[in-house]
């Protein structure tokens, strides 16, 4: 495997790969739905770039941009052995050099959802896509459900500037419990860890609902909230029950549904949805 850091070094040993190419970008600090992306794009692909980059043009003035989980040394050891051809690890001043000032931005798709309640965040997140899918080059990138606007806007945007990328979204990564992986677990305290359960068991409530025949949105936004209510330790940001393509919300269910929900468990906000229909 072979490590870069500057965009000459990447465009060099992006050349020297040949075959089909598989991206998985990533924010580091690694965890088994990362590893799972990558499994699933060397199976598909003959060869794969892993990015390592914790964006700061997604974090809002008051997140965790700072205290964002980062040990590179551990996330290339744990790649390693996976197969990946190339690593690109580059800083805040490669991809957003001094006067900076060329933004991208999918419009309607941005705005609800994970998009009200933390505003410029998506275009942040398609502003270093799009970077970054210049830059490699992939003929596939690989992205987990469990972002799924996230999911759905890449698509967009991707659709819309003509990049001749396939978007594979891969299933969400989940532990014994249920717990959506994700590097923002490591913030839970012991208590808090144990009460962000009831996001899988909120889901998994509405998802029943559906299996039963349920058709009206509010009801099934109504199932969840019940469930969360009941944890002391959850305070609840959204719930929703919207369209799969479009992300509006359902008032009546039809096609595809996504049933998402953010969630804070003290300073720590986590997201999960499941898709039904």
């Amino acid at each position: 495997m072979k490590t870069v850091s500057s965009l000459s070094d990447l465009r060099a040993a992006r050349l020297s790969l040949k075959g089909t190419v598989a991206l998985v970008p990533t924010m580091g600090y690694l965890h088994e739905g990362h590893l799972s992306l990558i499994r699933q794009a060397k199976a598909d692909c003959e060869r794969v770039i892993v990015s390592i980059f914790v964006n700061p043009t997604q974090f809002g003035p008051n997140e965790d941009l700072s205290n964002y989980p980062r040990d590179l040394e551990r996330d290339l050891n744990l790649i390693q052995p996976l197969g990946v051809d190339l690593a690109w690890t580059p800083s805040a001043e490669v991809m957003y050099p001094p006067g900076y000032q060329t933004w991208v931005e999918v419009e309607a798709l941005s705005r609800p959802l994970e998009g009200a309640m933390r505003p410029g965040h998506f275009r942040g997140v398609t502003t270093v896509m799009a970077k970054l899918f210049n830059a490699a080059q992939p003929d596939k990138a690989y992205f987990g459900q469990k972002d799924a606007q996230q999911a759905a806007v890449i698509r967009q945007m991707t659709r819309d500037l003509n990049f001749p990328i396939e978007i594979v979204i891969c299933p969400t990564m989940r532990e014994a419990d249920g717990l959506a992986m994700s590097s923002r677990n490591e913030y839970l305290n012991a208590d808090e860890r144990q009460a962000a359960t009831v996001l899988f068991r909120a889901l998994s409530a509405a998802k029943e609902a559906y299996e039963a025949g349920e058709r009206e949105g509010e009801a099934i936004r109504r199932k969840m909230k019940e469930v969360l209510v009941r944890e002391p330790l959850a305070q609840m940001q959204y719930v929703s029950c919207a369209d799969y393509d479009t992300l509006e919300e359902l008032a009546v269910i039809k096609g595809k549904v996504l049933l998402s929900m953010a969630v804070f468990f003290g300073k720590t906000r986590l997201i999960d949805n499941f898709v039904v229909g």
